[in-house]
C-alpha cells in the first residue's frame, strides 16, 4: 500500500482509505462481515478509516474502535464527524451556525464519538455539513481549539456538501481547518477548479469521498435497480437520477480497458491526482477490500486514457433528492 502525506499535518496515510458508512444503514451490512473486512484492510496496509456518529448513531464508530484496540501495534488514523444540531442534511443557504454547530453541541458530540470509539482521542474530527458563511464565527473556532488543546482531537476537518466544492473556500483561509472531505470522481471533477488549488496552497489535506458516485461508477446499476425503503439509496436514486446515472455509466463503459473493471478505473483516476491525500471507498466485504487495494497498487493510468476519462465530467447542482 502506497502512502501519501496528509497535508500540512505531515501524517503518512494509506492512499486508499476505508469509508465506513455502508456498515451502518445500507442493505446487506453485517457486523461480523464488517469486522473481517476491516481487519483484512489493516493487514493489507490500509491506515485511514472514516466514520461518523450519524452512521447508525455510533454503530460504525464502535466497529472502528474495536479495530483500533485489536491492532495496538498498528498506527491507524481515525476520523469521524459531528452531526448538525438542527439535523439539516445538507445545509441550506441562510442556515445559521448557532443552530447547526453551537459550541456545546460540538463538544457533546465529540465526547459521544469518543465514547463510541472507546478511545481517549480521535485523530480527525470533521463537521458533517458546512456553510462557508460560518467561516469567521468564533464559537466553533473556540470549540475546536479547546478540543485540540485538551488532546481530545488531533485535527479538524470539513465534509463539504454534495456538488458544492466552493462552499468551504473562505473557511480554509481562516487556518482553523486541516482537511476537507469532498466528492471527487470521474463524473465530479469540479473540485479541481478552485478547491484543490487552494488546498495545495494552504497545505490542507484532501479526502476524496464517493469515488464510485454512490454506485453509478461500479457499472452495476440498471434502470430496474431498486432498494428497500429504509436504504438511503432508495431516496437518492429517484427515477430521474437513476436514469441519468445509468446513461452516464453506459457512455463510460467503452473506455474500460480489457481486463479492468469500472470501479478499478474509477479509483485509479482519483489516485492520478496528487492533490488527493486519501480516497475512501465504502467496503463491506472482503471482496471489496481486495479489489480496492489491488486498484491502489496498480500502475498509473496511461495519460491518453486519463484525458478521455476527463471528457466524462458531469457538472450537477444540488436538488431536493441529492441530499
Amino acid at each position: 500500500m502506497r502512502l501519501r502525506t496528509f497535508g500540512r499535518l505531515g501524517w503518512q496515510v494509506s492512499e486508499v482509505g476505508y469509508g465506513m458508512w455502508g456498515m451502518a444503514g445500507w442493505t446487506g451490512s453485517d457486523d461480523d462481515e464488517s469486522r473481517a473486512s476491516l481487519q483484512l484492510a489493516v493487514d493489507a496496509g490500509v491506515t485511514f478509516f472514516d466514520t461518523a456518529w450519524a452512521y447508525a448513531e455510533g454503530r460504525s464508530e464502535r466497529l472502528l474502535g474495536e479495530l483500533v484496540r485489536a491492532n495496538p501495534d498498528r498506527r491507524l488514523c481515525t476520523a469521524t464527524k459531528i452531526p448538525p444540531a438542527n439535523w439539516q442534511w445538507p445545509t441550506r443557504r441562510g442556515d445559521r451556525v448557532e443552530r447547526a454547530y453551537p459550541p456545546e453541541h460540538i463538544r457533546a458530540y465529540t465526547e459521544k464519538s469518543l465514547f463510541n470509539l472507546g478511545l481517549p482521542s480521535v485523530d480527525l474530527i470533521q463537521f458533517h455539513v458546512w456553510e462557508d458563511t460560518w467561516a469567521e464565527d468564533d464559537g466553533w473556532q473556540r470549540a475546536v481549539d479547546d478540543l485540540r488543546r485538551e488532546g481530545l482531537v488531533g485535527a479538524v476537518g470539513l465534509s463539504i456538501n454534495r456538488w458544492e466544492p466552493w462552499n468551504a473556500l473562505r473557511t480554509l483561509r481562516t487556518g482553523f481547518v486541516d482537511s476537507v472531505q469532498v466528492i471527487y470522481n470521474i463524473f465530479d471533477q469540479a473540485p479541481e477548479d478552485e478547491l484543490f488549488p487552494l488546498c495545495r496552497e494552504l497545505g490542507v489535506a484532501v479526502v476524496a469521498r464517493v469515488p464510485f458516485d454512490e454506485g453509478s461508477l461500479t457499472g452495476t446499476l440498471t434502470l430496474d435497480s431498486t432498494w428497500p425503503p429504509d436504504d438511503w439509496r432508495s431516496t437518492y436514486f429517484v427515477p430521474e437520477n437513476l436514469a441519468a446515472s445509468v446513461a452516464h455509466a453506459d457512455a463510460l463503459r467503452p473506455l474500460i480497458p480489457e481486463g479492468s473493471t469500472m470501479p478499478e478505473v474509477a479509483l485509479r483516476f482519483i489516485l492520478a491526482n496528487p492533490d488527493v491525500s486519501t480516497v475512501i471507498p465504502g467496503m463491506r466485504s472482503a471482496r471489496h477490500v481486495e479489489a480496492n487495494v489491488a486498484a491502489g497498487a496498480a500502475a498509473p493510468l496511461p495519460p491518453e486514457l486519463l484525458a478521455r476519462l476527463r471528457e466524462h465530467r458531469w457538472d450537477r447542482t444540488p436538488t431536493s433528492w441529492s441530499q
